[in-house]
């Protein structure tokens, strides 16, 4: 199984993404000691504010697509954090 998740860090950024292991991505994101995942690492700590499960990571990815798309933190606390603006 795959997944598309939304993060969520003090300040109300979003990061976007997708994973076959959720917990262990999370946690990838708010470790300051990696050199990978610069923007995460800069801009975290990140809380894991949504997320979906997908069958296989073609479908997860054009998920990931489309919400990216979306190109609106107001469509994504409407729509998937169910959060009125």
């Amino acid at each position: 199984m795959f997944w598309v998740y939304i993060l969520q860090n003090p300040t109300g950024r979003f990061y976007i993404g997708h994973t076959n292991n959720l917990g262990n991505r999370v946690a990838s994101h708010n470790r300051t000691d990696k050199i990978r995942n610069k923007f995460t690492r800069k801009n975290g700590p990140w809380n894991l504010v949504w997320s979906e499960e997908h069958p296989d990571r073609s479908s997860a990815m054009r998920r990931e697509r489309e919400i990216k798309n979306w190109k609106s933190a107001r469509l994504i606390r409407e729509c998937l954090l169910k959060v009125k603006t």
